[in-house]
């Protein structure tokens, strides 16, 4: 069954207290971005400035050049996961295996033009991949339903691996998504924008929950 992961992607202290004091009545699984300034041409905030309620399960996106340079930093933070660039400078076989020993789950993000049998080895080792339709840095990206294709490329790979989505996720095509076999569907603008994120977050997952043929 999917399920709905409403994004956090903020520049300053004050935002990320009011992104997440809006998500606290329905949140339970929370996709935090983070940003170097350098792989994504934002600066979001750091590792450091990073908390987060106990009971919300948090996958960190870290839209980082050199993986190595923040992972001590991301564990201290005890996320449920991290997902880190399969386009990033760094092999990332290194850091997974780390994630793995200290009880953190892996993923790799694959941007529009990365082919999956490129980084079939990361694909073959993460607990996670998610597909990334969105411009790096940005709230409310065009979900390119040309990149459902990935989904079937990465299965591929590794049968087993939870499916994530990232861009431009709506009430027009969440349940599209899912059906196409995205598990977990990161969304940022259509829930942070609304006049009512609570009602919102419950359309979504209704959409994604509904019964039907498309």
């Amino acid at each position: 069954m999917s399920v709905i992961a409403p994004a956090v992607l903020t520049e300053t202290l004050d935002e990320f207290r009011i992104a997440t004091d809006a998500l606290q009545p329905f949140a339970r699984r929370v996709h935090i971005d983070v940003s170097d300034g350098e792989f994504a041409p934002i600066f979001l905030l750091t590792e450091s400035q990073l908390f987060w309620p106990e009971t919300w399960e948090v996958d960190i996106h870290a839209m980082v050049a050199r993986p190595s340079e923040h992972l001590a930093q991301f564990v201290q933070l005890k996320p449920s996961m991290i997902i880190f660039h399969a386009e990033s400078q760094e092999d990332l076989l290194p850091h997974i295996e780390y994630l793995k020993q200290v009880g953190i789950k892996a993923g790799v993000a694959l941007l529009r033009t990365t082919v999956p049998s490129t980084v079939a080895q990361y694909i073959q080792a993460v607990d996670h991949v998610m597909i990334f339709s969105g411009d790096l840095g940005k709230h409310g990206g065009t979900a390119s339903m040309m990149q459902v294709e990935k989904i079937r490329l990465v299965k591929k790979i590794n049968p087993n691996v939870e499916i994530g989505w990232d861009g431009g996720v709506n009430l027009e095509n969440a349940y599209t998504l899912s059906q196409g076999g995205v598990d977990v569907l990161n969304v940022g603008g259509t829930i942070a924008k609304s006049e009512n994120p609570t009602e919102t977050y419950n359309e979504l997952v209704k959409e994604i929950n509904k019964h039907g043929v498309i």
